[in-house]
């Protein structure tokens, strides 16, 4: 009986490590952002959402009044940008985001409260 026991015991713990497994290395498919996603973000992070053509203007009446950050990778921002756009480069993530919340901060400085997010 205590081998049956052992063997019931043995077996369920390989089959729980199998699932375990196969849950943890099984394939996702991440899920797209949509513009409300985009939208809620932004409310919540206390930014304004502004059209690209309100940003051309606002661009050509006073660009040195405008700080703009470009957070695609590096070499695509040396592709192409803006003149005068920062670079600081952050993961499309939720995970990047968050983990460079504290970096951006300090790359803005204290008295850079609102971003402007342009589309």
């Amino acid at each position: 009986m205590q081998k049956k026991i052992s063997f019931f015991l043995a077996l369920m713990a390989v089959i729980a490590t199998a699932v375990a497994v196969w849950y943890v290395q099984r394939p996702v498919k991440p899920r797209q952002a949509t513009w409300d996603d985009v939208l809620a973000e932004a409310r919540s992070g206390g930014y304004r959402i502004i059209s690209t053509e309100e940003l051309a203007g606002r661009y050509s009446k006073n660009a040195s009044d405008l700080l703009l950050i470009d957070t695609r990778q590096e070499w695509e921002y040396r592709t192409g940008h803006i003149k005068g756009a920062l670079n600081f480069p952050m993961a499309p993530t939720w995970w990047a985001r968050w983990r460079k919340t504290g970096d951006l901060k300090a790359f803005l400085g204290p008295d850079k409260g609102l971003a402007l997010i342009f589309y």
